[in-house]
C-alpha cells in the first residue's frame, strides 16, 4: 500500500491514464537491475530513483574521473576519485529516501552476473561495451528476464527492449562484437536515450504496454530523426536460436 506521503510524491504520474495508484505500487515493489552507471546509467538510475521504483540495484566497477562529468550528471567535481556506485547511491537517497539503492562494485562476467543480478523484474543495460553486454543478454536468455539495452555514439544512439523467448535477443541484433575504440560522446545524447530507457522501464514495471518489443529504435541527433526498424529473431542465433 502507499502512504499518504507516497500519494503525494508521485501524485503527477499517479494520475496518468493507465498508471495510477495500482502501477504505483507495482513500482515500490520492483526489482531493477542497472548495469553501468555512466551516461547512460546516471539519467535511468536518476529517473527511475525519482519515480519511485522499490530495489535498485547499480552495477559498476569504475572511479569517477574529470573526463566522465561532461556526461555522468550523477556526479560533481566532489566525486572525484569516488567509486561510482557508492556515490551514485548516496546520491539517489537524497534524492528519494524511500527506495532501496544497493550499490555493486564489480565487473561484469559469466561469473558474477548470477550473484549481482539475481533475479530482478527488469535489466537495463547502460554499459559501454559489446563484451559485457553479452553477458547480460546470456543471462537474460538463460532467465527469461526482460532486457534494455542502448548504446551511443557522438550524437546518435539505439534502443531496444529484448523479452526471452518472445523478441530476438542482442546476438541476434548484433551477431558480432563491433570493432573496439574510445567512443566520442555529446554529453547530451546519453541524457537522451538514458530518459528513453527509463520511459520503457516505467511502462513496463506499472504493466503498460512497452513500444520497442522486436523493434530497434534509433535517433540521429544531428537530424533530429528518429527510426524504428522491425527485428527478427535468427533461428541459428547461439544464444536464443
Amino acid at each position: 500500500m502507499l502512504s499518504e506521503e507516497e500519494k503525494e510524491r508521485y501524485h503527477r504520474q499517479i494520475i496518468f491514464p493507465g498508471w495510477g495508484e495500482p502501477g504505483q505500487e507495482r513500482l515500490k515493489g520492483s526489482d531493477v537491475f542497472i548495469a553501468g552507471v555512466g551516461g547512460l546509467g546516471s539519467p535511468v538510475a536518476s529517473y527511475l530513483a525519482a519515480a519511485g521504483v522499490g530495489t535498485i540495484r547499480l552495477c559498476d566497477s569504475d572511479i569517477i574521473d574529470l573526463s566522465n562529468l561532461n556526461r555522468q550528471i550523477l556526479y560533481s567535481m566532489d566525486d572525484i576519485g569516488g567509486v561510482k556506485v557508492k556515490t551514485a547511491a548516496d546520491n539517489l537517497k537524497r534524492l528519494n529516501d524511500s527506495i532501496t539503492v544497493v550499490p555493486l562494485e564489480s565487473h561484469i562476467d559469466d561469473g558474477t552476473i548470477g550473484v549481482l543480478a539475481g533475479t530482478p523484474d527488469l535489466m537495463i543495460d547502460c554499459l559501454d561495451n559489446f563484451t559485457a553486454r553479452y553477458v547480460l543478454n546470456r543471462y537474460a536468455v538463460e532467465k527469461r528476464i526482460p532486457l534494455i539495452h542502448a548504446g551511443i555514439y557522438g550524437l546518435s544512439g539505439q534502443l531496444s527492449f529484448i523479452h526471452p523467448p518472445e523478441t530476438p535477443c542482442l546476438s541476434c541484433i548484433f551477431p558480432e562484437v563491433p570493432p573496439g575504440e574510445r567512443i566520442p560522446v555529446i554529453g547530451a545524447t546519453p541524457g537522451v536515450i538514458g530518459a528513453l530507457e527509463a520511459v520503457e522501464a516505467l511502462k513496463f514495471l506499472t504493466g503498460m504496454d512497452v513500444s520497442l518489443k522486436g523493434k530497434l529504435l534509433i535517433w540521429e541527433g544531428d537530424l533530429m530523426n528518429f527510426d524504428t526498424i522491425d527485428l527478427v529473431k535468427d533461428p541459428d542465433c547461439p544464444v536464443c536460436g
